[in-house]
C-alpha cells in the first residue's frame, strides 16, 4: 500500500473460491469438477491453476524487490566447489531434515547432498541449526535452500562468507545431485520474504501491553519503520532519539518546532535538500498530536468512520536528507542506533550557525589523567563527548554458576542434535559497569616526555562537566578475537535515578607534578622503515598529535594502511591508525579503529601542524568547482573559507563540510587578523574572540531516567529496535505503528539510555 505494508489491527476470515472460467460465454467450472473437461486438457489446465495460485502476486514481488536493496556477491566457491561422488540423489519434492525430521526451512549442502534443517531465530522460528552444526564438522561452505529453487535462481549462503550469496554455477552444481533446475518450482519462502514475514510478527510481540493503546495527545505519533516501509529499515527507530531530544529538551523545540514558520519561509526552492525545514517538519509532527489520533475512513456522501489506527508518520524526506552521501544511512544495511545518533548529532553541528546550538544540552567533557608510573608526573587533557560509552564486564556477573550449567546444557544439545534449553543472561550489577569506565587503564607503549623514552603509565577517564542530557550506551556490540562482531546478550540492573557525582574530575591534585610539553620525536624518510621515533597511545591525542617543528612527513608502513583498507575502513582512518601506533602493526593499528570509529574526524586526513599533509592531500591543481564553492557559500562561509576547505579535502564536498566545521574557530581567528590593520590590532581582535572550543552546560551530576531504546535479536546483522519513552509517568513504547503503555518496560535490556538532569 502507499507507504509501506498494511498492517492494520483489522483481522479478517476469508471463504477462498476457485473457479476456472471460459471466455467469452462465461462458462464457470468448480476447480473440483475438473474432472468433467476432456482428458487432453484437463491435466495441462490443472497444472496450469496449481502455477497460478503457488505464484507470487504483484504486490508481493514489489515488497520483496523494495525490501532487497542489497547487492549479492559471487561466492569465492562458486567456481571451485568441491563436489563428493557417489552421493545420493536427491528427489523433487517431499524433503525433511536428516537429523530431526523437519520439513521445512531446509537446506541442500552443495558439497555432500546432505539434507538438514536451518537457524533457529531469535524469536523461536526457524529451524534447529542442523545445517550450521554440520558445517561446523564438515566444513563444507555453500547450501541451496530447497523450496526456493526456481529456473531464475535460489537462496543460496556461504557459511565462512557469512552472507547470502550468487552462485552462477547453481544448475550445476544441482545436476549433480539429479536436480533440474529448470523444472523446479517455488514451494518454500525465501529469506527474504522470511526477514519481511517476521518483522511483520515481531511489531507487536515485545515489550508494553498491546491491549493499551495511547491515542491522542502529542508526542505518541507512530513512527513507520522496517515492516510499514523498507526504504527506512532500522535506522528509524534510532529517530525516536530525536523523538525524545524534542519532547524533553526544551533547546529542540526552541530551535526547529517553534521556529517553524519562519524555517519554512527561509527554506529554499527544494526544502527536500533543506536540514532545519526537513527537521522542524518531522518535529512538528511528532509534538502537534495530530498524527496520534485514529485515522479516519472517508466515505461518500460525507461519512466517516473511524479505523481505530493512527495513520502514524512516515519521514521519508528526513530520511533521505539525513542519509545522503552517508556510506550506511544511505543504505538498507542493518543500522546501529548509536551510530545513528552520533550521525544526527554532527548533521546538527554543520547545519547550526547560530549562536544557539541544541546539540549543547547533550555535550559533554571527560577529563583524561596520564600518570607516568616511572617519573610519577601526570598530563590532564579533557575531549568532548556526546555520549557515554559503559563497557560490559562478564567477570563481574552475578550468577556464573547458572551461565556455566546453561553453557555446558546448551552444548550438550548441539552435540544431541536438541533444540537449545531456555536461554540464561548473564546479570551484570550497573555500578560494575560504572566503575569499569572509571578504572584506571594501563598503557605499556607510553611515550614519557619526562623521561624521553617509553614508560607504562595508567590512563583514569572522569568527567570534567555533566550535561543537561546525558545518553548511555551499553557496549553490547564487540568484536572477538577474529573481528567479527558479536552481540552480548546480558541483563544489567540500570537504575532510573542515577548519581554520577562521585565520579566528577578535579584537574591537577596538590601535590602533583604536569609532564613536562615536549613533543616526541618524529621519523623522517630518511630514517629505516618501521622505527618511527615515537610512542603515542591509541587514546591520547595530546600525545599522539604535537605541533612537531619538522617540515617532513611521518614515514608510515602501507602494508598495514593497505591490510586495514581491505578490510573496508577509510583509507585516511587507516593512515592514522598506523601513525598513532607507532607503526607497531596490524593489531595495535586494528585496535585504534575500532576505538575510534565514532570520532567526528576519522575518516578525516592526518594532517600535523608544521608536517606536510599527505599525498591525498590536494593543496594545489585543479581549482574547486563553483558549484561546490557556491554551495558552501550558501551555508554562510565565505569564499576564501570555501575554496580552503575543498583544496584541503582534494575538493570532495562531503568532506570539505566536514573539515570547515572542525576548523571554524581557526578560520574565524584568521578572518579577524585579515580584517585587521596591523599585528597589534589583529592581536586585539583575537583576544576579543570566545575561547576556542565548543560550549558545554555543567551542573549537578543527578539523573532521571526518561526513555532508552533496546534491540531485539541475536546479532549485529538482524534484529529489531524498540523504544520506551516516560511520559507523564508512565511508560509508553514505541514499536513501529504501535504505541501503547508498558506495563513491565524491561528496563534491564536497554542498548541506549537517556537521563535528564535532575535538579534541585
Amino acid at each position: 500500500m502507499e507507504g509501506g505494508f498494511d498492517m492494520s489491527d483489522e483481522q479478517y476470515e476469508y471463504d477462498e473460491e476457485v473457479k476456472l472460467v471460459i471466455l467469452p460465454e462465461f462458462v464457470e467450472i468448480q476447480r473440483d469438477e475438473l474432472s468433467a473437461l476432456p482428458e487432453m486438457v484437463r491435466d495441462r489446465v490443472s497444472s496450469a491453476i496449481d502455477a497460478i495460485l503457488a505464484a507470487d502476486s504483484a504486490s508481493r514481488k514489489q515488497e520483496i524487490q523494495a525490501w532487497d536493496g542489497e547487492v549479492r556477491q559471487v561466492s569465492k566457491h562458486a567456481f571451485n566447489l568441491q563436489q563428493l561422488e557417489g552421493v545420493p540423489r536427491i528427489p523433487p519434492c517431499g524433503w525433511k531434515c536428516s537429523v530431526c525430521d523437519l520439513r521445512e526451512n531446509l537446506w541442500l549442502n552443495l558439497t555432500d547432498g546432505a539434507i538438514l534443517c536451518g537457524r533457529r531465530y531469535f524469536d523461536g522460528s526457524g529451524g534447529n541449526n542442523h545445517a550450521v552444526q554440520h558445517y561446523k564438522e564438515t566444513g563444507y561452505p555453500l547450501a541451496v535452500k530447497l523450496g526456493t529453487i526456481t529456473p531464475d535462481g535460489a537462496d543460496v549462503y556461504s557459511y565462512d562468507e557469512d552472507d547470502m550469496v550468487i552462485n552462477p554455477n547453481l544448475a550445476e552444481h544441482l545436476s549433480h545431485f539429479g536436480i533440474d533446475m529448470m523444472k523446479m518450482q517455488k514451494t518454500d519462502k525465501t529469506m527474504t520474504e522470511l526477514e519481511i514475514d517476521m518483522n511483520q510478527r515481531i511489531g507487536g510481540q515485545w515489550g508494553g501491553d498491546p491491549g493499551k493503546a495511547i491515542m491522542g495527545g502529542p508526542a505518541t505519533a507512530s513512527l513507520m519503520d522496517s515492516h510499514r516501509d523498507p526504504q527506512f529499515r532500522e535506522q528509524l527507530l534510532s529517530q525516536f532519539n530525536y523523538a525524545g531530544c524534542i519532547q524533553y529538551s526544551s533547546a529542540f523545540q526552541r530551535k526547529y518546532v517553534e521556529c517553524m514558520e519562519h524555517i519554512f519561509q527561509k527554506a529554499p526552492a527544494d526544502p527536500t535538500q533543506d536540514f532545519s525545514a526537513q527537521v522542524a517538519k518531522l518535529g512538528n509532527g511528532l509534538l502537534s498530536g495530530e498524527y496520534s489520533k485514529p485515522a479516519v475512513d472517508r466515505e461518500g456522501d460525507g461519512g466517516q468512520e473511524q479505523k481505530g489506527i493512527q495513520d502514524g508518520i512516515a519521514p521519508r524526506m528526513f530520511k533521505s536528507l539525513i542519509g545522503k552521501g552517508h556510506p550506511e544511512f544511505s543504505t538498507n544495511r542493518q543500522q546501529d542506533a548509536q551510530e545513528y545518533f552520533l550521525h544526527f548529532i554532527n548533521m546538527v553541528e554543520r547545519n547550526c550557525r547560530s549562536s544557539t546550538n541544541p546539540n549543547e544540552v547533550f555535550r559533554f567533557l571527560v577529563e583524561e589523567k596520564i600518570k607516568c608510573l616511572a617519573s610519577q608526573k601526570v598530563k590532564y587533557t579533557q575531549r568532548v563527548e556526546y555520549i557515554l560509552q559503559l563497557p560490559v564486564p562478564m567477570e563481574a556477573a552475578l550468577n556464573k554458576e547458572e551461565l556455566a550449567a546453561y553453557e555446558q546444557a546448551r552444548l550438550q544439545a548441539e552435540q544431541d542434535h536438541r533444540p537449545p534449553p531456555e536461554l540464561v543472561r548473564a546479570r551484570i550489577p550497573f555500578t560494575s559497569c560504572l566503575e569499569a569506565f572509571a578504572a584506571p587503564e594501563q598503557l605499556d607503549e607510553f611515550w614519557s616526555a619526562a623521561l624521553q623514552a617509553k614508560s607504562t603509565a595508567l590512563k583514569t577517564s572522569r568527567f570534567a562537566s555533566f550535561p543537561d542530557y546525558l545518553v548511555i550506551q551499553i557496549k553490547k556490540f564487540t568484536f572477538g578475537l577474529d573481528w567479527v562482531p558479536k552481540k552480548l546478550d546480558v541483563s544489567i540492573d540500570v537504575p532510573e535515578e542515577l548519581d554520577l557525582s562521585k565520579f566528577r574530575g578535579g584537574g591537577l591534585q596538590e601535590g602533583e607534578e604536569e609532564l613536562p610539553d615536549v613533543a616526541p620525536p618524529l621519523v623522517t624518510p630518511d630514517e629505516p622503515k618501521g622505527s618511527l621515533g615515537f610512542y603515542g597511545n591509541d587514546d591520547d591525542d595530546s600525545y599522539c598529535s604535537p605541533h612537531f617543528s619538522s617540515p617532513t612527513s611521518p614515514m608510515l608502513d602501507e602494508s598495514v594502511v593497505t591490510q586495514l583498507v581491505e578490510m573496508g575502513f577509510p583509507a585516511e582512518a587507516c593512515r592514522k591508525a598506523v601513525y598513532y601506533t607507532g607503526n607497531s602493526g596490524a593489531e595495535a593499528a586494528m585496535t585504534w579503529v575500532m576505538s575510534h570509529m565514532d570520532d567526528p574526524d576519522f575518516a578525516q586526513p592526518l594532517v600535523l601542524s608544521g608536517v606536510s599533509a599527505p599525498s591525498s592531500v590536494t593543496t594545489g591543481g585543479d581549482p574547486p568547482s563553483e558549484e561546490h564553492i557556491a554551495t558552501i557559500i550558501s551555508m554562510g562561509f565565505s569564499q576564501d573559507q570555501a575554496v580552503r576547505a575543498l583544496r584541503s579535502t582534494n575538493n570532495n564536498l562531503e568532506r570539505a563540510v566536514d573539515w570547515i566545521f572542525s576548523h571554524i574557530d581557526d578560520l574565524d581567528a584568521e578572518a579577524a587578523m585579515d580584517l585587521s590593520e596591523g599585528r597589534s590590532a589583529a592581536e586585539s581582535v583575537s583576544e576579543s574572540l570566545p575561547a576556542a572550543g565548543p560550549r558545554v552546560k555543567d551542573g549537578n551530576g543527578r539523573y532521571e531516567l526518561f526513555a532508552f531504546i533496546s534491540h531485539m535479536g541475536t546479532s549485529t546483522m538482524c534484529g529489531h529496535y524498540v523504544c520506551h519513552i516516560k511520559k507523564e509517568g508512565r511508560w509508553v513504547i514505541y514499536n513501529d505503528q504501535k504505541v501503547c503503555a508498558s506495563e513491565k518496560p524491561p528496563k534491564d535490556l536497554g542498548y541506549i539510555y537517556f537521563y535528564q538532569r535532575v535538579h534541585s
